[in-house]
């Protein structure tokens, strides 16, 4: 009983890295508290893993985190997270921006977040699909590419004077 509180204290102890992206007006989100709702858990001290299962909500500032299973890797002697998995129906939320795709994963080390199977991006009006998607977070920079009957798509809308500085279609008076 106690290998799994300590498990579990672990986990929410260390979690917070997973969501360390800037969020909004570059707020760090690091010290902001995590709610993960999913209807099972499952933790193993020896894999140092935890296992959210089934309508997995993960929250932290402005950044949400939909999926059906999470898998949290976490380092033998505390630190930081190593790896953050997302498994089916992956949405990520943040303000105007969302990411889906059938699977995702997050990578401390490297500072990136990569999307998988069928993976688009959305701001706004505009959006980007191809192969893969990966955001480096540190960098803010991405590189989406594309595969085997699958190439990279975008559709950008200008910003238009006329729409007070939004991208999109003009809007008719």
């Amino acid at each position: 009983m106690k290998k799994i509180i300590f498990s579990l204290l672990l986990l929410f102890l260390l979690y917070g890295d997973a969501f360390c992206a800037s969020g909004a007006g570059g707020k760090d989100n690091s010290s902001q508290p995590i709610n993960i709702k999913s209807n099972e858990l499952y933790t193993d001290s020896n894999a140092r893993t935890a296992t959210f299962v089934g309508k997995v909500v993960a929250k932290q500032n402005d950044v949400t985190i939909f999926c059906d299973k999470m898998i949290i890797y976490y380092p033998e002697q505390g630190g930081q997270v190593e790896k953050v998995e997302a498994f089916g129906n992956v949405r990520i939320v943040q303000l105007n921006r969302l990411g889906t795709g059938g699977h995702a994963v997050y990578e401390n080390k490297e500072g990136k977040i990569t999307l998988y199977q069928d993976p688009k991006v959305y701001q706004d009006k505009n959006v980007v699909s191809g192969n893969v998607i990966t955001y480096y977070l540190d960098e803010e920079k991405s590189v989406v590419t594309s595969g085997p009957g699958k190439r990279v798509e975008a559709t950008i809308y200008p910003k238009s004077r006329e729409n007070n500085g939004e991208s999109g279609p003009k809007k008719n008076p």
